[in-house]
Formats: structure tokens, sequence, C-alpha cells
């Protein structure tokens, strides 16, 4: 019966301060493993261990990118406004020429903002993982 070779019955005590019960809980929580008693039966039988890592020199960069979508959104919402209320102003041949060219302008920089958002959430995904 190979099913009772893989039954954990036998228990080991071990005692540990609580400085080294603290350092083996926070390896543990960086760990993928998400048992304690998972953990520590990886480390003993020398079976590998999975950790989180992320790369903190992109920390800065990242909260700058995040800023810099916010402010990209909200001059295209701005932008978008003012159009609109142009729009609505004086129907001229003058305004409504110069409307029809700023509209495409509009077009080209929020899909140009779409393309910078979306490359910052990318990376931001990435960032987080």
């Amino acid at each position: 019966m190979e099913g009772k070779e893989n039954i954990r019955s036998r228990i080991v005590g071990l005692r540990l301060t609580i400085k080294e019960y603290d350092r083996i809980k926070a390896l543990s929580k960086e760990s993928t493993t998400p048992q304690l008693s998972e953990y520590i039966r990886r480390v003993i039988l020398e079976k590998p261990v999975t950790f989180f890592t992320r790369d903190r020199s992109m920390d800065e960069l990242m909260q700058e990118l995040m800023l810099l979508r916010k402010e990209l959104n909200s001059i295209g919402i701005n932008f978008n406004q003012a159009v609109k209320k142009l729009n609505a102003l004086d129907r001229t041949g003058e305004l409504k020429s110069w409307a029809t060219s700023y509209e495409m302008d509009r077009r080209q920089l929020l899909r140009q903002i779409e393309n910078i958002a979306a490359v910052v959430a990318k990376m931001g995904g990435k960032w987080l993982q």
C-alpha cells in the first residue's frame, strides 16, 4: 500500500527563540509555500523553495510612470472637453475647419495616450508580481 507511505504520521518537536521563529515565518511569507510547516519541511529535506522577488530599482520609475499615466488621462479628458465646447460655440467656416483639424489631432493624441497607458499598465503589472 503506497498510500500509507505518504501519510505524515511522525512529529518532530523543535524549540525556537521568538527571534528564530519570526525569521523563519518571515522567510516563509516571502516564499510561494503557503504553510509554515511545508516551508520548514522543504528546507530540511533540501527541496526547492521559490521566493517572490521584486526589482526594487524600478520603484521610483514606476511611481513616476503611474503619475504620468494619470496626468495624461487628465490632459486627454480636458482636451476632449475643450474641443466639444468649441464645436458647440459657432459653426462658421473657419471655426469649423479649425475644429475638424483639431479633432484629428485630438484623436491622434488620445491614441498615443492610450498606447502610453497600456505600456505603463503592462510594466506596472510586471512590477507588482
